[in-house]
């Protein structure tokens, strides 16, 4: 049986968790190994696991970013102490034997038209880089996620001649809670669900 996490848990993963703008410190390598090693457990399409991530640190790296970034977006991106650049692998299926190994599943999406192949790879690196954010939260950390950039100019500076696409990035360090906005309301139960 699993056990409700208490309310300090819940606050720092949804509740008082907040979207940041600026960021201080830094991220270490072996505290970003620790984030995938808790990320790449969440449930995706037949375990497919299409994420590709890059990780942006170095100065080389963010120069190569940079033109990629929407006016809105640079400045803060480029201070951040780590960008995730989350992207899909258009041949995921190509690792399903490894990872989906009780069946042979690479035939279910093998032979599949390109843009079928391009959303099933784009929805589960979408709920990977969701878990990313809670295993980042989780260690302590915060993230700005966002789609204000170029991705072909993403891709063709960190995934040229690979069948890798760029979906999300995703800033990462300590957020300077001065560069928040007051909380955007929500949608209430009733409004937002049903129960059948």
């Amino acid at each position: 049986m699993h056990s409700t996490l208490n309310d300090a848990a819940l606050d720092q993963l949804f509740r008082t968790a907040r979207t940041y703008n600026a960021f201080t410190g830094e991220v270490s390598d072996d505290t970003l190994r620790q984030l995938y090693d808790l990320m790449k457990f969440g449930p995706t399409e037949a375990n497919t696991t299409p994420a590709r991530i890059v990780f942006v640190k170095s100065q080389e790296a963010r120069a190569k970013l940079g033109p990629a970034l929407s006016e809105g977006n640079y400045k803060k991106t480029m201070a951040a102490p780590v960008v995730a650049i989350v992207g899909y692998d258009l041949r995921f299926f190509d690792k399903l034997p490894v990872l989906f190994p009780h069946t042979d599943a690479k035939p279910w999406f093998e032979h599949r038209a390109p843009d079928n192949l391009a959303w099933v790879a784009m929805r589960s690196s979408a709920l990977q880089t969701a878990y990313l954010i809670l295993a980042a939260r989780a260690l302590g950390l915060d993230c700005g996620p966002m789609t204000g950039f170029d991705n072909a100019k993403v891709d063709a500076a960190f995934f040229a001649g690979t069948s890798i696409r760029s979906n999300i990035l995703v800033n990462i360090g300590h957020g300077d809670p001065a560069s928040i906005f007051p909380r955007s309301p929500r949608l209430p139960f009733d409004e937002a669900c049903r129960i059948l």
